[in-house]
């Protein structure tokens, strides 16, 4: 059965952040042509750096919030990976007014440019901070709550944009609802870091990790090689049910903070055995942070053919030699 997106072109807005490039990568591995469609504000040249000397790879420099470059970037797409977004809960809280700007308006760019341009599919990173204040666990995709934050707003939003065009335009939609990702090439060092590169770069540095709360939080870690999975198992879905939906994308199992913590130190202490002597320290619970988030993924197993391979610790055991190889300053 096929279950890898091959001989097409495809463009990856956000192209040059954590998820874009490790989808762009693959994507080239597999006889695609790839349009990376970014403005560098959260993406790094780094990123892409190895791809730029590919004639099947295309860098376009632009902002989704500009209608007229993203109709140039869907210019003879077959498929769109729709990543760019401000991703970050706290950012979204400092500053709501821009996260909504570009998550809602350029997504819906995106999403228009994507519709004029007939594309086969436009499959798009929905997110898990949509089920809100619903309690129940596992998250089911029918089943979500109020959303607790401006960012949690504007992904849910995309959701009703992209299953509205999907009704009025009749453009094939599916969205990814990512449980808190994690892998190669996710920054340690902006200011809206998510909590697994903050903790390698932390212990790497020899400084004690900050846990937001009393480390019970927990969360469904899911490796990036899963995410760049489910979305080439949604860019080429064939069954008529499988389309114009939402799936929740993760492991299904719940990891607290605490044990995070403990993983990733007990893997970098193979590099740094002093890596063992050091504590986190604890602060206030974040506002807007969801206590514990766990996914069923039965839908996405069951339509896309979704099958994740990288549980909490084999995934955390090939992030640390990237962060490792790439982070160090102890030898």
């Amino acid at each position: 059965m096929k279950n890898k997106l091959q001989n097409s072109r495809v463009l990856v807005t956000g192209g040059a952040g954590f998820i874009g490039s490790n989808l762009i990568e693959d994507l080239l591995a597999q006889d695609n042509e790839v349009v990376c469609l970014d403005n560098f504000a959260t993406g790094k040249r780094e990123n892409i750096a190895n791809f730029t000397n590919n004639r099947h790879f295309k860098l376009i420099e632009g902002d989704i919030r500009c209608l007229d470059i993203c109709r140039q970037a869907c210019d003879g797409a077959d498929y769109v990976l729709h990543q760019a977004a401000l991703c970050s809960v706290p950012r979204s809280i400092k500053d709501p007014i821009t996260s909504a700007n570009v998550n809602i308006m350029g997504s819906l760019n995106v999403l228009l440019a994507a519709c004029d341009a007939k594309v086969k599919r436009f499959v798009y990173a929905a997110s898990s901070s949509t089920y809100g204040d619903s309690k129940s666990l596992p998250k089911v995709e029918n089943e979500i709550g109020k959303p607790l934050s401006p960012y949690a707003i504007t992904k849910y939003v995309n959701e009703l944009f992209a299953d509205n065009f999907s009704r009025l335009y009749g453009i094939q939609t599916i969205g990814l609802r990512y449980f808190n990702v994690y892998g190669k090439r996710q920054d340690p060092l902006g200011a809206y870091a998510a909590v697994v590169p903050k903790f390698f770069i932390s212990l790497i540095k020899h400084e004690n990790p900050v846990i937001n709360g009393d480390g019970s939080y927990s969360r469904d870690f899911t490796y990036i090689a899963d995410v760049v999975q489910a979305n080439q198992l949604a860019a080429i879905a064939d069954a008529p049910e499988a389309v114009n939906t939402v799936y929740n994308i993760a492991y299904g199992t719940k990891t607290t903070l605490n044990e995070l913590f403990h993983a990733i130190r007990t893997n970098l202490s193979r590099h740094d055995g002093e890596i063992l002597k050091i504590e986190p320290v604890y602060g206030v619970a974040r506002i807007g942070d969801i206590p514990h988030s766990l996914a069923n993924t039965d839908k996405a197993q069951t339509l896309l053919g979704y099958k994740p391979k990288f549980n909490i610790h084999a995934g955390l055991a090939e992030a640390a030699e990237w962060y490792w190889q790439n982070f160090q300053v102890n030898q």
